[in-house]
């Protein structure tokens, strides 16, 4: 990326980042029809575990030496992470791959919304206008009531809720505690609790289909996070987390090759209204000089 600018390569990142993450949700679906929610869960931790322990061993910065407050937050932040990539899977596992990335979309408007209500932080009334607008546009995607709606929709919400809280969490870490270390306690968790979860649920034979589009998931998830920190150490936020909206298309065009899935248009109209307005809060918050919600994701 020798010559591009700082934004343009962070950019860049953020947009190999969401295809990542977005690639890693398919794969997932795509076992869905053979192997159960837990046990695929139990075992694509296994792989993101192993990848992400020779990734701090190459890299370093795994350090465990922590105050006992940061070991507080960690820990509460991994049991949010757990209950989001259990809702946010079932949800992936049981309707289309485009409607649950949309509805996910909404995180950077309640992490406003939250930091508002319970950090503190100034809301003018345009960055609210446009909250507003945009769960406007998550009931047009979810439609309560209507014909089609189930109740994975509603784990999709509980999703965005237990991520917001988990972004939330991650912005009262000390500084000095290391974004890998994070990220590994997280991946041997999610697998034990999985694990521990799939030994008491059914467990299904693993054929060498799956089993690739496991350890695939695994290495998509360490890609996505190793460009998503790239991406912010290198460009500004504001400029380059607009790009966490490019999922949106990659989880449009995955859902029509892979599964034959296209979302009807009021569904669209709802994603895009979120995306509009989930662009236009963090372009507020670049006029206003202040930093965009930043998230650390390891589903």
């Amino acid at each position: 990326m020798a010559g591009l600018s700082d934004n343009l390569r962070g950019s860049l990142l953020m947009m190999g980042s969401i295809a990542g993450f977005t690639f890693n949700d398919a794969c997932m679906k795509a076992v869905s029809g053979e192997l159960p929610l837990l046990q695929a869960m139990f075992l694509r931790g296994i792989a993101t575990t192993a990848m992400l322990l020779l990734l701090a061993r190459v890299m370093g910065g795994l350090r465990f030496r922590l105050p006992l407050r940061d070991w507080g937050l960690i820990l509460v932040r991994n049991l949010t992470e757990i209950g989001s990539a259990f809702f946010f899977l079932t949800a992936v596992f049981n309707m289309p791959l485009a409607n649950a990335t949309a509805i996910m979309q909404a995180v950077p408007l309640t992490i406003t919304l939250a930091g508002a209500l319970f950090l503190g932080e100034a809301v003018g009334w345009r960055r609210m206008s446009a909250i507003l607008l945009g769960f406007v546009g998550v009931m047009l995607i979810v439609r309560p009531g209507a014909e089609g709606f189930t109740v994975y929709s509603i784990y999709a919400l509980a999703a965005v809720a237990l991520v917001t809280v988990r972004d939330l969490l991650a912005r009262k870490l000390s500084p000095a505690v290391p974004t890998i270390t994070v990220a590994f306690v997280n991946a041997v968790l999610v697998t034990l609790v999985f694990g521990i979860g799939a030994a008491f649920g059914d467990w299904a034979p693993v054929s060498g289909g799956s089993a690739l589009l496991l350890v695939a998931a695994g290495g998509l998830l360490v890609g996505g996070y190793v460009f998503s920190v790239s991406a912010m150490r290198v460009g500004e936020i504001a400029v380059v987390s607009p790009f966490r909206y490019t999922s949106l298309i990659w989880a449009l065009l995955l859902g029509l090759a892979v599964f034959g899935e296209w979302p009807t248009l009021l569904t669209l109209l709802g994603a895009a209204i979120v995306v509009a307005t989930g662009v236009y809060t963090f372009y507020r918050e670049r006029a206003l000089a202040r930093p965009a919600p930043k998230a650390l994701r390891i589903r």
